[in-house]
């Protein structure tokens, strides 16, 4: 099913503001918490997807990304800050803070959960039904090492912001209220960097990548997702990290489909084995097997071998490999082929119509379409 428009799911124009974007996903949010709609499947997906949604656009750098191709943009990059962790009791504070002052404390003295990161994972048919363990490398943030993580040139410490006094939140009179509102000039932090650390510019942290080890379960299937607690982003300020989501795709295979369980295939046969029968050697995931074909197997008929499927990862019997044969006619025929066939097909005519029923049920069928049409 194809994704949703995210500014679509949010109700806002394209060229919505930052705060126009919040604004939309706070309404959402506060509507559709699982905290206020237990058991309510579709309130807990309605804002999962308002949640996705605000975590690209409100990063600068993703909604740029989805802007100009679309959901592809973002594939793999992750959530934005504070993803995925928050509860009825944080939305209810972040709402309503600006105007009754949180209860939190200052906002410079505030962490955040760092971004949950997606990875999609390539398996092939064989790794998805067996499991395997591969290795992966995500990107990362590490501590910048030239300024332990303050962000400023040397050993100089971030100074107090003059604004709010290192509260990271500022007053603002309208008329009889008084409103509490994030302070324009630190953004919250408290404090501002006057000489920036050339290494990290200032954000106390350098990209990276790290090498992981995966481990994936017997029985997967494309959609399914892998938790790797704690292996997300690192928090901000001394956060929590966020979780990174190892997202299966299983690639198509040359003979094999799944469905659930089962596994299909396509086996073809000659005329001759069809209409004698006879013994062919088919493959599984686990080696050849022999299946037994009956005398007059017409094209189309499904064999059943048990137990050569897949195992479900949560749990259940293992699933069957269905054969469907298809009778194969054959092609670049000698003029002695094509006499024998014909006297083969002479024969058979004499025989009547016992060595073609359901070619004669057929034209009984046709006979009595066209005579109720006259």
């Amino acid at each position: 099913m194809a994704k949703r428009d995210y500014y679509e799911i949010l109700g806002v124009q394209k060229n919505a503001s930052e705060a126009e974007l919040k604004k939309a996903y706070r309404k959402l949010a506060m509507k559709h918490h699982p905290d206020r709609n237990p058991g309510d499947e579709e309130a807990e997906r309605q804002f999962k997807d308002a949640k996705n949604a605000y975590e690209v656009l409100s990063d600068p750098q993703k909604r740029a990304a989805y802007d100009q191709f679309g959901h592809a943009g973002v594939e793999g990059m992750g959530g934005a800050r504070g993803g995925g962790g928050a509860t009825f009791s944080d939305i209810f504070s972040d709402v309503f803070g600006d105007i009754f002052g949180g209860a939190g404390g200052p906002r410079g003295q505030r962490v955040y959960r760092g971004a949950d990161l997606r990875y999609n994972m390539e398996l092939t048919l064989e790794e998805a039904v067996h499991g395997t363990e591969q290795n992966i490398r995500i990107p990362s943030w590490e501590t910048c090492d030239a300024c332990d993580g303050r962000g400023t040139e040397g050993a100089k410490e971030p100074e107090s912001c003059p604004t709010c006094h290192g509260h990271g939140d500022v007053r603002v009179q309208q008329g009889f209220f008084s409103i509490q509102q994030t302070c324009p000039r630190c953004g919250g932090t408290g404090s501002i960097i006057t000489d920036p650390c050339r290494k990290c510019g200032g954000e106390g942290r350098l990209r990276h990548t790290k090498d992981l080890s995966v481990r994936i379960p017997a029985g997967v299937d494309t959609g399914d997702r892998i938790r790797l607690s704690g292996e997300g982003e690192p928090g901000e300020r001394g956060g929590p990290p966020g979780d990174l989501y190892v997202q299966v795709v299983v690639k198509e295979h040359p003979i094999f489909s799944r469905n659930g369980e089962h596994l299909h295939c396509q086996v073809p046969i000659s005329m001759v084995t069809a209409a004698l029968g006879g013994e062919l050697e088919v493959p599984t995931l686990e080696g050849r097997v022999s299946l037994r074909i009956p005398e007059g197997t017409q094209s189309g008929k499904t064999f059943r071998i048990r137990g050569k499927g897949v195992k479900p990862v949560r749990g259940g019997p293992q699933g069957d490999l269905l054969c469907r044969v298809a009778v194969e006619t054959p092609v670049n025929l000698t003029r002695e082929q094509k006499e024998l066939l014909t006297r083969f097909g002479e024969s058979l005519e004499k025989g009547g119509n016992r060595h073609n029923p359901e070619s004669q049920s057929w034209l009984d069928k046709a006979r009595r379409f066209f005579e109720d049409m006259l």
